[in-house]
């Protein structure tokens, strides 16, 4: 269904694995159509509560394919804001799944790939990891990414990176925020296995409605209209069921129903 990508499902955890390793998963046309398809399927499959993202071969993604990006320059404005427009919807895609995301980051995470991994919730990278935005290099800069990567390590290292292209190594990119945790690369799916199970502890309802409640309040001044949201965002969610199913559960010193299907 996905010419690029390869997707196993093993009980409420997808992972979605980037296949294009002779071109270390770089970026063209095709890999950012599946991967936008890839995210929407994913998002409105109530058994999948988890999703990994993943680079088979020796990178987890070099950027956008050179060739691939030529060609868009050269086409005309019209043509090339289009196919932007592309990109840019896939990692809103990604960011705003209502599943919690995890970036499996292993060898190269280069311009887009770089992006890629800051669109998700959480990253995980392996020591050799390498990040770098490196479009500067090339006589490009890193728009479509520069959201999801300024959310994570802040406008002023910004500066620093998107300015410089240099490379950015596993325990940087830690300090930076861009990386959640650094392991040794035999550990790494042991690791990620680890957080989907404490992913998966949290109801799922609860999981959406704290992503929508990070984007809504993040870098907001706290006024009455904001403190206004947050109460009544508490206040739908506390009337749901499953908050109902979560609370009673724990009063009666049992797993909630949505772990409990998990065993």
């Amino acid at each position: 269904m996905y010419p690029t990508l390869e997707i196993q499902r093993a009980g409420a955890l997808a992972t979605i694995w980037m296949n294009r390793p002779d071109a270390h998963n770089a970026f063209n046309a095709q890999l950012i159509a599946d991967l936008h398809g890839a995210c929407r399927e994913l998002d409105a499959d109530a058994a999948i509560r988890v999703v990994i993202l993943a680079g088979r071969g020796k990178s987890f993604s070099a950027g956008a394919d050179l060739n691939w990006m030529k060609a868009a320059g050269q086409a005309s404005l019209e043509d090339n804001v289009a196919d932007a427009r592309k990109l840019a919807a896939m990692l809103r895609a990604l960011a705003e799944l209502s599943k919690p995301t995890v970036a499996r980051v292993h060898g190269a995470a280069l311009g887009g790939g770089l992006g890629l991994a800051a669109a998700c919730d959480l990253c995980v990278a392996a020591t050799c990891a390498v990040f770098s935005t490196s479009e500067v290099r090339f006589g490009l800069i890193p728009a479509t990414i520069s959201p999801y990567v300024l959310r994570a390590v802040g406008a002023r290292q910004a500066y620093r990176y998107f300015l410089t292209a240099e490379r950015i190594d596993a325990a940087r990119a830690r300090d930076l925020g861009l990386a959640h945790e650094v392991v040794a690369p035999e550990r790494l799916d042991a690791r990620i296995a680890g957080l989907a199970h404490d992913l998966l502890l949290g109801g799922p309802e609860a999981l959406a409605a704290s992503k929508a409640l990070i984007r809504a309040v993040a870098d907001q001044r706290i006024d009455d209209a904001l403190v206004e949201d947050t109460a009544r965002r508490i206040a739908v969610q506390r009337a749901t069921a499953q908050a109902g199913e979560g609370l009673t559960a724990f009063l009666e010193k049992r797993p909630p129903a949505w772990v409990a299907g998990e065993r």
